[in-house]
């Protein structure tokens, strides 16, 4: 497995995630959408699925773990910032075989990438602090 096609992979889960929370359809259509709809070439199409599904099924248990950390109350964060924050939590908590450190640095390319100028200070932040709270792997 290369480095590169997770990345891809993060980076259409982060939009499927999005897509979940605004549209709150069907886990299962919005991943057979995405693999019509999306250039899935060189994507990890199975960490893609394990992404888009464990955040779905794990959403509320994952909210709670980085809530504690926002400046803000859940409902007024950006849906790209959110989408990015669930995944994140998702791979620290349930992803033993990813190192903290490479969860926290692509968050951040994802923010740069889909949110809003300074998204990834604030995503950063609250992940630092997450980290923080789980155990040492």
């Amino acid at each position: 497995m290369k480095p590169s096609e997770r990345r891809k992979a993060r980076h259409c889960a982060t939009q499927a995630i999005y897509q979940w929370q605004m549209t709150k359809a069907n886990v299962g259509d919005i991943e057979e959408q995405f693999k019509i709809d999306q250039d899935t070439k060189g994507v990890d199409l199975n960490y893609f699925r394990d992404l888009l599904f464990g955040v779905a099924l794990h959403c509320n248990e994952l909210d709670k773990v980085f809530a504690p950390f926002l400046s803000r109350p859940l409902e007024e964060v950006d849906m790209v910032d959110k989408a990015i924050l669930r995944l994140a939590t998702y791979e620290l908590t349930r992803r033993d075989d990813v190192p903290p450190r490479v969860v926290i640095n692509e968050a951040i390319e994802l923010a740069k990438a889909f949110a809003a100028d300074d998204s990834h200070k604030f995503v950063n932040g609250v992940l630092d602090k997450v980290i923080k709270t789980l155990p040492k792997r």
